[in-house]
């Protein structure tokens, strides 16, 4: 089935976002490894998966639009520490919901109803899930400190 080329471009600028993501959490949560924060490494290796599962579909979807995936990598923000850690990965995922609303409407002007609600689907994923639990550790952070913070991931 042929897609709408305006629709196919914004996919593979989607897909070089999350798979920048993917990169971008792969390093965090080996970090986390090595300094011995598991929960952190566990959390944060998972969302590397759903992230790869993220481009996973819409590399699929351009395939089925008759169209080949490219992209061009997108620059990571690697923290230093934990909190800039957490706080560059927030970012990210608010980067992405803003692009994945931007892709809804343009599927939507397009009319391919069945992208849109692919994205739609992600756009829930990134809002409920890691952009929500990412808040809530920041928000942690905040309340009880940096160092009682740490003490509880590992």
């Amino acid at each position: 089935m042929k897609g709408n080329q305006e629709v196919i471009d914004y996919l593979n600028q989607l897909i070089a976002g999350e798979l920048a993501a993917r990169d971008q959490y792969f390093i965090h949560s080996r970090m986390y490894a090595e300094w011995g924060y598991n929960k952190l490494f566990t959390a944060t290796d998972h969302e590397t998966e759903h992230e790869k599962q993220h481009a996973d579909t819409m590399i699929r979807r351009v395939l089925t639009l008759e169209a080949t995936p490219a992209c061009a990598p997108h620059e990571l923000n690697i923290g230093r520490d934990v909190k800039s850690m957490l706080e560059n990965d927030l970012a990210l995922e608010y980067n992405v919901r803003d692009a994945l609303k931007k892709g809804i409407a343009l599927c939507e002007k397009h009319q391919d109803y069945v992208t849109r609600n692919l994205l739609v689907a992600q756009l829930k994923d990134t809002e409920e899930d890691h952009a929500l639990w990412l808040e809530q550790q920041l928000r942690q952070i905040e309340q009880m400190g940096l160092q009682n913070y740490l003490q509880s991931q590992r």
